[in-house]
């Protein structure tokens, strides 16, 4: 079982910090997205325009550019780059409600609901090549690399966890490899993007790419725990969707391990077969609880999360580092 790791601190950990150290940066990489997600087919400008009015917490731009001011970089490539991060971001999720068939993206009806798989597909593609775009006109190889060496990676843990769906013996490392790929490459390259941009050497760059992959890492983990553990209010999303999906996360590994046979025969007949009504995921939920496996995943989280913040030893300081190291402690502290 990991160990927790209290974060200390005399109020409720906020990505407020964050918010306030890069909106003057966030304004010029939201005129980037307008100006990008436009076209002469009106549909794709309406659907991209659903997701991103959305808005969400614009976490992974914000840290390109908060890692920028981490190292006081003074130029204006993160502008392009940020935005570029944000729709290799959206163009995933577009991707993900059509495969997951999801009803609810940030409390908001999804863009398949409302417009179709097809059209969400496709739109999701035009928003990836946009981020192309944007890529090759920064000039830099090494940019280039790190960020489509990201969206290459993010596709395989798609898949990966696709054919680990309904497979109640996948591994915790198996697990891992999964969240790795499909959630923190995006992460890590978006920090590491900052210093490339900023002319720093290897060594900062592995740094702030360990800060943005265990960051990932723990905000994904949190994740997979509050699908049992909240309410579609408070997720923007449909409670227990993971459950219906037959996905395997780290919670239910841990349940499954732990538990008695009658215990795993549910699991088995859960994920498996699909026998997950209400009534099966309120006793799911139970059994998590009880086993543990809730508080071990967010403890596993905290985890992380402490690596992420250990990463920036050493790394700048003042306002920049300590809006950093508040999102980690937001992160896993979150609720929603």
């Amino acid at each position: 079982m990991a160990t927790i790791i209290p974060f200390r601190r005399d109020h409720a950990p906020s990505l407020d910090p964050m918010i306030k150290l890069v909106a003057a940066d966030m304004n010029q990489v939201n005129s980037v997205i307008l100006e990008r997600m436009q076209s002469d087919v009106p549909l794709i400008p309406e659907l991209a325009g659903h997701l991103i009015a959305g808005r969400g917490k614009r976490m992974r731009p914000m840290l390109t550019l908060a890692c920028a001011h981490l190292l006081d970089y003074g130029g204006a490539r993160h502008h392009k780059l940020a935005a570029c991060v944000e729709f290799i971001h959206t163009a995933t999720l577009l991707h993900d409600d059509v495969v997951d068939g999801s009803n609810l993206r940030r409390g908001r009806r999804t863009a398949n609901l409302i417009w179709g798989n097809a059209a969400s597909v496709l739109v999701g593609d035009f928003l990836f090549s946009r981020s192309f775009e944007l890529m090759v006109e920064d000039g830099s190889l090494r940019v280039l690399k790190i960020l489509s060496g990201a969206s290459s990676i993010i596709a395989q843990g798609e898949v990966d966890q696709l054919t680990a769906q309904r497979r109640i013996e996948t591994g915790e490392a198996h697990y891992l490899r999964i969240i790795d790929a499909k959630t923190a490459a995006l992460f890590a390259a978006a920090c590491r993007i900052a210093a490339v941009v900023a002319e720093r050497d290897a060594k900062t760059e592995e740094a702030l790419d360990s800060y943005g992959r265990n960051l990932g890492i723990a905000f994904q983990l949190v994740d997979d725990a509050i699908d049992y553990a909240s309410d579609d209010a408070t997720m923007g999303k449909d409670a227990g969707d993971d459950f219906r999906d037959g996905k395997i996360t780290l919670p239910v590994i841990l349940a499954y391990a732990r538990g008695s046979d009658a215990d795993r025969k549910f699991w088995r007949d859960a994920i498996e077969i699909g026998k997950n009504d209400d009534d099966q995921l309120a006793h799911a939920t139970r059994l998590l609880r009880d086993s543990g496996a809730l508080a071990d995943t967010l403890a596993r989280a905290r985890h992380y999360g402490q690596l992420a913040i250990d990463a920036l030893a050493g790394i700048g300081g003042g306002t920049a580092r300590a809006a950093l190291v508040e999102a980690v402690e937001f992160a896993v502290a979150r609720t929603f």
